[in-house]
């Protein structure tokens, strides 16, 4: 009995050490050592599964084939095509566009729609909707104040004069994705990059003026509605050999490349909104 009690009492101080580091609580020491056992196997578990997930990764990439090599899969008849057959097939100088946009522009839709679903679950995630008193209302105020930028003179002065200039380059850029290098993310992220620095110098408050949460919303939904319903038409016409009454225009034009120049305007579009709709909800939180 005197060893059994021992016993007891020694497992139930170890217990009290272990509810002190893992917040357990104090009533039932064995069940508290059933916990501590799992959190161990747990842990070994994932550091197995991390250990396995390593050692696959490092053997997949020991067994690429070497770079550059002329007998690798890559180098096949699909990327034959795409060199010689791009300009008759797109109408795009730059062939890039024309992959992404024309052969594999379901892969591109698709990286859009990510872009758009990543934004709302960070929206979903840090939105508040509890119904908030006079009083919380003017804390909200105060902590929205704080993240305005303190009337620096020389930063204003300069995006006063960056700001237009960035937004006509990230256009440019966008249109003529399809006949020169560029396209709808780079020019995107250009638009994107000016939105952020006009928040910077000049405030939430003036930026939401013309670009609130309900714009960001309604570009995404247009752009990537009008993205899914002309790609689904051009490859159901494609796909049943059947003419897409959508002219490829002359190679080099900007009026030309069939659906790839509205599509660059889409993604060129949606990747703007999402780089301003990331920063300012990483910033404060919200639009």
């Amino acid at each position: 009995r005197l060893l059994r009690h021992l016993h007891k009492c020694a497992l139930s101080a170890h217990s009290n050490e272990l509810a002190a580091r893992y917040g357990f609580s104090h009533l039932d020491p064995v069940g508290e050592l059933g916990r501590y056992v799992f959190i161990c196997a747990y842990r070994a578990a994932a550091v197995a599964v991390l250990i396995a997930v390593t050692v696959f990764l490092i053997r997949t990439v020991l067994e690429l084939p070497p770079f550059g090599d002329p007998n690798n899969l890559y180098n096949n008849e699909v990327s034959a095509r795409y060199i010689e057959q791009g300009i008759p097939e797109t109408g795009a100088i730059n062939f890039v566009a024309g992959m992404i946009l024309d052969y594999r522009a379901f892969d591109t839709f698709g990286e859009s729609n990510v872009l758009f679903i990543a934004t709302c679950t960070v929206l979903i995630l840090l939105r508040s909707d509890e119904k908030k008193d006079k009083r919380q209302e003017e804390a909200e105020q105060r902590r929205e104040q704080h993240y305005e930028p303190k009337d620096d003179s020389i930063l204003q002065r300069v995006t006063f004069l960056l700001f237009p200039i960035i937004v006509i380059y990230g256009i440019y850029v966008i249109l003529n994705g399809h006949i020169s290098p560029g396209g709808g993310f780079s020019g995107g992220a250009i638009i994107g990059a000016g939105l952020i620095l006009y928040a910077n110098a000049f405030g939430f408050e003036k930026l939401n003026r013309f670009f609130r949460e309900k714009t960001y919303k309604w570009i995404s939904f247009v752009s990537l509605s009008f993205y899914c319903l002309a790609k689904s038409y051009s490859f159901f016409t494609g796909a049943n050999h059947l003419e897409s009454g959508i002219p490829l225009g002359e190679a080099g034009a900007i009026l030309s490349s069939g659906l790839i120049l509205p599509l660059n305007i889409c993604v060129g579009m949606v990747v703007a909104c999402t780089m301003y709709a990331f920063y300012t909800l990483f910033r404060k939180g919200g639009f």
